[in-house]
């Protein structure tokens, strides 16, 4: 009777052993298969989100220099009309993330700021100036740089950068959608993205 009893206390030791190992070895390839899956999303996120947009406006450009120890003041002036378009991109491809597989943590390390490409089409109308003081290349370029300094202050306050912000967060979203279907958390900047509303509070400068 002992030998039966420990006969089927071996034999059940033993059945227990093989499916406690046959258990693990599928949740070694369970684990193994999520990771390879969620690397693979990761290598193919590689695009560029490009949002555009319009801007049309009009620059009075004015200025004045005194000459002969302030004796003479001359002055030059010109109406510019700007249109200009605009690109705000987010680079996926820079994106930074780091697998923890043991922990089945997808970590966002970081988000690159937007890249801002301004475009502009400037008009002169009635350019003045005067032979102590002509208009040259300077004015020109200081023209640019004052339109594009203008256009970069509208881009914050768009929609532009809203909207391009918004596609950032969409494409974002899809690797929440997949780590919470594998049972993996995502997190970026140590803090656990629990909804895809997590996501639209990202501070992505």
């Amino acid at each position: 009777m002992r030998k039966f009893i420990f006969g089927l206390v071996v034999g059940f030791l033993v059945i227990w052993g093989f499916r406690w190992f046959a258990e693990k070895r599928e949740e070694a390839a369970t684990l193994e298969e999520s990771t390879a899956l969620i690397q693979k999303e990761v290598n193919n996120v590689r695009k560029l989100i490009v949002t555009e947009g319009h801007f049309s406006q009009v620059f009075n450009y004015k200025q004045t220099e005194r000459i002969f120890g302030n004796l003479w003041t001359t002055e030059k002036k010109a109406l510019v009309v700007v249109n200009a378009e605009v690109q705000v991109a987010f680079d996926l491809g820079q994106v930074s993330f780091q697998l923890d597989a043991d922990n089945k943590t997808l970590f966002i390390t970081s988000i690159p700021p937007p890249e801002i490409k301004i475009f502009p089409d400037l008009q002169f109308y009635d350019v003045a100036g005067d032979y102590f003081n002509p208009f040259g290349a300077a004015d020109f370029n200081r023209i640019k740089s004052k339109v594009n300094a203008s256009i970069n202050q509208k881009i914050e306050k768009s929609e532009i950068k809203q909207n391009a912000e918004t596609r950032l967060i969409a494409e974002l979203a899809r690797f929440y959608v997949l780590t919470n279907s594998l049972g993996w958390k995502l997190v970026y900047e140590n803090t656990e993205i629990l909804s895809e509303n997590d996501l639209k509070v990202l501070e992505l400068d």
